[in-house]
């Protein structure tokens, strides 16, 4: 008999990962509280609570997993690799610079916009025999005991009551399960929003991402699909999201964009909407608690300074598959505790690794002591001549030493 798994939350993780499972033949039920949105324009990919305005920077890990998949054509479409990326701090010395033909790869990952992500993933899972999608349902608890796991949900007023042996959390930043769980979470707001567009301008972006620490928070502009568009990642300090939002404030925004930027990127002539979204670290205090595990930012909430939040849940997702995987071969429970502990286990020290990195990146950064910022302006310039760090940390941030 085929084993069923529950995922609570279908954003660009739940999505990924209901496809990983269902291409093990294991059966997934896939809960997502909000309604999708209707894809009738074959050029359009509108905007959904997980499928924002926001891009990805996926790892070379990342893109391998979904070409195991068999998507990465499809999202190849909607996709520019990073050749280059270059780190700087306004009005400062230091200056690091990564290509990929040095580093000997095709490219340090791929940038794609969510909203395509979303859709592509949505668009493979609806078409997935293995995978049945129940959008617009609340789930209103959470309750396990030895042989399984079962959630009470309700849907246009219908009440639902499903059972599995496993289920995973993917549920969010805040997640209800954690919560029905009595799973704990430390929580550090950063006090900043990042602002997040996609802006046009007059030089070709040439594949380089450019990462660029200012006073008014560190920026991160990625090259996107059409030569002349990149993305934009703006954390600024909480409170003055105001001054940057609204169509009255886009030369206002293209005209800071320019002063902290120069002209590597030629002059900025358009700006997109901008959008707005508030910036902590929630780290779970448990991943695995009887036959639920903690998946995606429900786990693990980190900066999005370096982008590797999602790389990081691809990584989880794919591990813990691995596990499933192996449990199906011994036709052993899909849920069985110790197994589930023994795969947070094994993900510790990559998840540590990446949260501390981009931890004390925003800390380090954000420190405008003149002492402070020539220490790591020096850094930057060590990490720009000394042999054998590029190669490192470059396979460090395409996730192929996790």
């Amino acid at each position: 008999m085929q084993q069923e798994v529950i995922i609570v939350g279908g954003g660009m993780v739940g999505l990924s990962l209901s496809l990983m499972l269902a291409k093990q033949n294991i059966a997934v039920k896939l809960l997502e509280a909000i309604k999708y949105p209707n894809y009738d324009d074959a050029n359009l990919a509108p905007y959904h609570s997980s499928f924002d305005a926001r891009n990805s920077a996926l790892s070379r890990r990342s893109v391998q997993i979904y070409q195991e998949l068999g998507l990465w054509d499809s999202l190849q479409e909607h996709a520019t690799p990073i050749l280059q990326v270059h780190i700087t701090e306004q009005g400062s010395f230091g200056k690091a610079r990564l290509t990929a033909e040095q580093e000997k790869v095709e490219s340090f990952g791929q940038v794609i916009e969510n909203a395509w992500l979303g859709r592509v993933l949505l668009t493979q899972v609806l078409k997935e025999k293995n995978i049945e999608l129940i959008d617009g349902v609340n789930v209103t608890s959470l309750t396990q005991d030895e042989n399984s796991a079962h959630i009470e949900a309700e849907r246009n007023g219908e009440k639902l009551s499903l059972n599995a042996k496993l289920v995973i959390a993917a549920d969010g930043r805040d997640s209800f399960c954690r919560k029905a769980l009595g799973i704990g979470a430390s929580v550090h707001d950063y006090d900043q929003v990042a602002i997040v567009t996609t802006v046009q301008t007059s030089k070709p972006h040439t594949h380089i991402g450019f990462e660029r620490f200012s006073e008014l928070g560190p920026l991160a502009l990625l090259p996107l699909p059409g030569e002349y568009r990149r993305s934009v990642v703006w954390p600024v300090k909480k409170g003055t999201e105001d001054e940057w939002l609204g169509d009255e404030n886009d030369q206002h925004f293209l005209d800071a964009l320019q002063e902290t930027y120069g002209d590597r990127a030629g002059k900025f002539q358009k700006t997109g909407k901008r959008f707005c979204f508030p910036l902590s670290q929630v780290l779970a205090e448990k991943q695995a608690v009887g036959r639920v595990v903690l998946m995606g930012n429900a786990a693990h909430t980190i900066h999005p300074v370096a982008g590797q939040g999602f790389n990081l849940c691809m990584r989880d997702a794919y591990v813990l598959v691995r596990y499933l995987k192996d449990q199906l071969a011994k036709s052993a429970d899909l849920g069985e505790p110790s197994m589930l502990l023994d795969y947070e286990k094994s993900r510790l020290t990559d998840q540590q690794r990446v949260i501390k990195f981009c931890d004390s990146v925003v800390r380090g950064f954000s420190n405008q002591n003149p002492f402070l910022k020539f220490i790591r302006n020096t850094g930057l310039v060590a990490f720009d001549v000394i042999p054998g760090i590029k190669p490192l940390v470059a396979n460090y941030a395409m996730g192929l030493k996790a």
